[in-house]
């Protein structure tokens, strides 16, 4: 597994779950989002998640998607 893709109401919650799932994530978002990307931080809108996953499977990464969370404060 290499990107989790973490659904909770209309966001995506993206993690990285292995070193070429971190990298890949680097060269898709500017360098001062890196300390986001690996502290667990990104949260992104579903359309864009959507059009990140569809790159990263064509990249060849192994994907993970959990449908629906929900998350209690």
């Amino acid at each position: 597994m290499d990107i989790w893709f973490i659904n909770c109401n209309d966001r995506v919650h993206v993690r990285a779950a292995s070193i070429h799932g971190m990298l890949w994530l680097q060269t898709h978002f500017a360098s001062s989002h890196w300390e986001a990307i690996s502290s667990e931080q990104v949260i992104l809108n579903k359309c864009n998640a959507t059009m990140l996953a569809n790159d990263a499977r064509e990249a060849g990464l192994t994907l993970n998607a959990v449908p629906e969370i929900a998350y209690s404060l």
